[in-house]
């Protein structure tokens, strides 16, 4: 199974190649533990998920986790060290 999603995404082989940054506390590559963060039910259904921005730098790193939200169509916010990921292609729009 990892060797289709691989395939399927080249932009991980690339990175991973690139030398890329050091991942501490987590058995997951980053591949992986972005599979699993977008394997989610939430995810599925279009809604949103919210993630520590220390542990997607620690894990995956900032610039991985953009190019796979821009792949994705997906949107993210910043606020107090959290992110929220809308996991649809609808506009985010301010409310105030």
């Amino acid at each position: 199974m990892w060797q289709h999603a691989k395939a399927v995404n080249p932009l991980f082989t690339i990175l991973r190649q690139s030398g890329g940054m050091t991942y501490h506390s987590s058995p997951l590559t980053p591949e992986l533990w972005l599979q699993d963060m977008f394997a989610s039910k939430a995810v599925q259904r279009g809604e949103v998920i919210r993630r520590k921005a220390r542990d997607i730098e620690r894990f995956v790193g900032m610039d991985l986790f953009r190019a796979e939200l821009q792949r994705r169509g997906f949107r993210a916010v910043e606020n107090a060290g959290q992110i929220i990921v809308f996991c649809n292609r609808q506009a985010v729009r301010p409310i105030v």
